[in-house]
């Protein structure tokens, strides 16, 4: 059995080094790449104001978040989820930068890079040179992300779940099981049913057929059966 968790974050901005904070963080658990149903959420107080620009792309404002924990109250909850496996991320280097901002500010030690997954990069490798944001990965792989109407991280962290199993070359379980019911549906396999014996119908061609058959190959320049037997 294998385990990994996929994660996302959201945040007050582009870069923690000059003081922007995560507001939002989310993880499902897979179980050999498929969801267990189990999942981390929690909304955060950034102690510091939430920029309008950033508001416009996940919703939070600085109001919605007065009165949550602080990162370092959350911080033992993320960790036992988190376990020692690995994290998947889409543009994982962004989040992971932040959670180090984050952990270092707790006085904790970052998640090793060695456990980071980037759906990003392996987007790339599999579609060289074409759009690999987790919106037209959806597109591609046929998943519904019509609710995504703003960047939520336990709605992004559902949907790149997804992405990821097919990134990796799985199926998605919905389409198993569409295809276990529909072959229910059809009733049993007979696999021992009694052979059908049928009646051999040779096809003896004429000899006007025979002769136009000749004339025809005597057209052809090279015919590969000649060549092949030199």
């Amino acid at each position: 059995m294998s385990r990994a968790l996929v994660l996302d974050t959201e945040t007050t901005g582009l870069d923690p080094a000059t003081g922007d904070r995560v507001l939002e963080v989310a993880a499902v658990e897979l179980i050999n790449l498929v969801p267990s149903g189990r999942h981390y959420h929690v909304l955060i107080d950034p102690e510091r104001d939430v920029p309008e620009e950033a508001s416009r792309i996940h919703g939070f404002t600085r109001e919605m978040l007065i009165g949550k924990p602080k990162f370092a109250e959350i911080l033992p909850g993320l960790l036992e989820f988190l376990g020692d496996d690995p994290v998947v991320a889409h543009n994982a280097v962004f989040d992971f930068n932040f959670l180090d901002h984050e952990f270092k500010r707790a006085g904790a030690a970052p998640i090793p890079r060695s456990r980071m997954v980037d759906t990003l990069v392996l987007a790339k490798k599999r579609f060289p040179g074409l759009p690999n944001s987790l919106d037209a990965l959806c597109r591609r792989y046929g998943i519904d992300n019509s609710m995504r109407t703003s960047h939520n991280a336990l709605l992004d962290v559902q949907l790149l779940a997804q992405v990821y199993l097919e990134l990796m070359g799985g199926k998605q379980p919905g389409l198993e099981l569409a295809t276990s019911r529909a072959a229910s549906s059809a009733g049993p396999v007979l696999l021992d049913a009694a052979p059908v014996n049928r009646t051999p119908r040779p096809i003896v061609p004429t000899p006007e057929e025979l002769e136009a058959h000749t004339a025809f190959l005597k057209k052809l320049k090279e015919p590969l059966w000649t060549v092949a037997a030199e």
